[in-house]
């Protein structure tokens, strides 16, 4: 009934295996492939789509099944929902490796969906998912120009590269970088990096192409196992006709392309495209082969107007960096601000400290995590002149806020020293290119705004890459036309010391180590030009936080006094936090934060927590809360959630009939400690403390002689061989409370 083919080789010290033939058969591709012990399951559908002429309809989807680690998913509804944020990121990944492999003209829909089967925690899905979706198109007939695969390089504390590092190898490693490419060729690098020069991240690139050949050969072998065929063939499209009119107006979109406005530019070019369709369509042309000829025209057009010319689209040189404006502390009652322009991208930048309990929970593959510093990036519509429906944050919105997080996340301090949880929110305000990487800068001048204490100040910078044969030029802090119609968007973040943060797309069949290598050197001059500009404006973090941000007072508490702080239920810190207006942390090691809007709070809570676990002697003076009311006997509680009586005669300093008669249930009162039950309920008086000062009373007090004197016998003075008669016999009251109160 199956047709199994399966292949497998050792590879980093596990087995790689690949297998199609049992799974998912309608599909055009099916593949599973298993690293260690994580499997993922990678399926390729396509179809024609005739009326999208223009783009690769391309959807990739990575989904990480619960069940892969036998989990249950938590929430109300027990099935997986919307993709996480790691999902989404992988998916991105698979996307940018892939999509370049494609030929130009090839504009079918096509999905690819990879699920997580099974999952060790210790193999990352990253790169087992790559690989797969690689196998899946070479199986599926679908035209692709290479066979790429992937591959993990960190670096341990003694700076040794680490193929393929497992979660635990990753924690403790500088170095998080994850490459594609064929056999000469990058394809595309994302990366964390612990401030490492470009030295030793262009050698971690060059040793994880060269460990990834094998692979490459082996998915070549597996494809040809499975089938011998040829992948089917798909004729480009022929527009020669209308490319042959569309020269007729060659310097009608020169002289648009030389406009250094951008609003201008796209105004005039707009109005040349629309009368150019407008006067094809009548002529019997096709509206999406004209669409499709007029993309392409515009594309070669404006590639060798910057090599011939040496001059790109507005006006700058190869290496020059667009005009740089900072402001910092714009808005006045934040926690930390800065607004970063950059040309015609203008991100603004906002940061709000919080507490321990406002950092954000991760549901992971791999368990819930907290983080304590969150970066959000919002791209509105009108950042670029359109209009949209407002909506939730999209694939690009999460890659790109996730980017910025990598770049500033090495320089951020450690919890120990600097406790508070950080959001920043970078919202972009304009876009011409380069958003992600204004995000960076803006956040670097945020935090140091706010106080938070980083280890160096971080900037960004977007390469670009004009590439014919052998032929090409290496653009620096690229705009959205040289991006959108250029053949590279490297992305470099870091501080005047190394990188912090790689992001690598192509548009083209990869690119060679040398012009890697000159577009990481070229993107340091352009990185230390631009954190020149920064530190003109500010270079340390403020020494204090805002006046109107949360204050923090941290100590430590004995390890066997956490219970008693915390309460039954948490009720004495839930007490202290609404009563105070705080937020408490308590650690396991006794370390106890807590944070206030002002130090008033911050102390008065302190003090409220020292008190409620210390152990109370006869003698002290506390808060007490009426709780319940008997006929004599007045049940209280404590500030820590201890429970204490008093008796009727310990009320007032008067005669009383009844206890209702001075108090009622919720009353608060200052009481004194007087003794303490075998149990080791506490005893109280009321009426020997002065309500008004909190002290002891100093007067005479009521019936005192008269009740010593004529105190009746207790019960247990019975005489021998005499029994317990109703007037000696020792009383309980009706809740079990222990013997000899009062």
């Amino acid at each position: 009934m199956f047709k199994i083919i399966e292949e497998s080789i050792e590879w980093c010290g596990r087995t790689l295996s690949l297998e199609t033939g049992k799974m998912a058969r309608q599909a055009d591709g099916s593949v599973v492939v298993s690293y260690g012990g994580t499997s993922v399951l990678v399926t390729i559908v396509t179809k024609n789509k005739e009326e999208s002429l223009d783009f690769l309809a391309l959807n990739v989807q990575f989904v990480a099944k619960s069940y892969s680690i036998g989990k249950i998913p938590g929430g109300f509804f027990k099935r997986e929902g919307k993709p996480s944020e790691r999902e989404t990121l992988i998916s991105r990944l698979i996307d940018r490796s892939i999509r370049p492999l494609f030929p130009y003209y090839f504009h079918n829909e096509i999905s690819i969906i990879c699920n997580l089967l099974t999952y060790d925690t210790v193999n990352p899905p990253e790169t087992p998912a790559l690989i797969g979706a690689v196998a899946a198109l070479a199986i599926s007939g679908l035209p692709f120009q290479s066979v790429i695969a992937g591959i993990t390089v960190g670096c341990d504390e003694n700076n040794n590269y680490i193929l393929n590092p497992t979660v635990q190898e990753m924690r403790l490693s500088s170095l998080d970088l994850l490459l594609s490419g064929d056999e000469h060729s990058v394809f595309m690098v994302e990366s964390e990096v612990k401030e490492l020069s470009e030295e030793v991240v262009m050698n971690a690139i060059k040793f994880g192409h060269a460990h990834l050949q094998p692979v490459i050969i082996f998915i070549r072998e597996f494809a040809n196992k499975v089938s011998s065929s040829k992948a089917e063939s798909f004729a480009p499209i022929d527009v020669s006709d209308i490319t042959h009119e569309l020269q007729k107006n060659r310097q009608l979109f020169e002289e648009a392309y030389t406009s250094t406005v951008k609003q201008e530019r796209i105004k005039v070019l707009d109005t040349i495209r629309n009368n150019l369709i407008s006067t094809l369509k009548e002529a019997g042309k096709d509206e999406n082969f004209i669409i499709y000829a007029i993309k392409s025209f515009e594309r070669s057009l404006v590639r060798k107007m910057i090599q011939d010319r040496c001059v790109r689209i507005d006006g700058r040189k190869y290496n020059e960096i667009r005009q740089i404006e900072i402001e910092v502390d714009i808005l006045s009652k934040t926690h930390g601000s800065a607004l970063f322009t950059r040309g015609n991208t203008q991100a603004l930048v906002v940061t709000a400290l919080g507490a321990t309990q406002d950092e954000q929970i991760v549901d992971d593959i791999e368990g819930d995590r907290r983080e304590h510093f969150m970066l959000h990036y919002n791209f509105p519509s009108f950042a670029v002149g359109e209009i949209a429906m407002a909506r939730a944050p999209g694939r690009r919105e999460i890659g790109h806020g996730k980017l910025a997080w990598k770049a500033i996340h090495p320089v951020l301090p450690d919890k120990s020293e600097f406790p508070y949880t950080i959001r920043v929110v970078s919202e972009i305000m304009e876009s011409d290119g380069s958003s992600s990487m204004a995000t960076v800068c803006g956040t670097s001048l945020a935090l140091m705004d706010t106080g938070v204490p980083i280890s160096a100040p971080v900037a960004g910078i977007a390469m670009g890459l004009i590439k014919d044969d052998d032929n090409y030029v290496i653009l620096s802090d690229i705009l959205g036309d040289e991006d959108y119609l250029g053949d590279m968007d490297f992305k470099v973040a870091g501080t005047s010391l190394g990188i912090t943060a790689l992001q690598m797309d192509m548009k083209i069949s990869g690119i060679s180590f040398e012009i890697v290598e000159k577009s990481l050197e070229q993107a340091r001059v352009g990185r230390l030009h631009i954190l020149e500009k920064m530190n003109a404006v500010i270079s340390e973090h403020s020494e204090d936080i805002k006046d109107h941000a949360p204050r923090m007072l941290s100590f430590y508490i004995d390890r066997d006094k956490i219970s008693a702080a915390i309460g039954t239920k948490g009720k004495n810190i839930r007490n202290i936090c609404e009563t105070s207006n705080v937020k408490i942390d308590i650690g396991d090691d006794g370390k106890v934060s807590i944070f206030a809007m002002n130090n008033d709070e911050a102390q008065a809570a302190k003090n409220m927590l020292i008190g409620s676990i210390t152990e109370l002697e006869p003698g002290a003076i506390v808060d007490a809360k009426v709780a319940k009311i008997d006929k004599s006997i007045v049940e209280l509680e404590l500030q820590n959630g201890k429970r204490a009586k008093m008796h009727i005669s310990e009320v007032a300093n008067q005669h009383i009939l009844s206890i209702e008669d001075i108090l009622k249930p919720g009353d608060v009162f200052k009481a004194v400690v007087i003794d303490f039950e075998k149990g080791g309920c506490l005893k109280l008086s009321r009426r020997r403390v002065n309500q008004e000062t909190g002290e002891f009373f100093e007067g005479e007090l009521y019936n005192v002689e008269k009740r010593e004197d004529t105190r009746r016998p207790s019960s247990f003075r019975k005489a021998p061989g005499s029994r317990f008669n109703r007037n000696n016999r020792t009383k309980f009251n009706n809740n079990n409370s222990s013997s000899g109160f009062y």
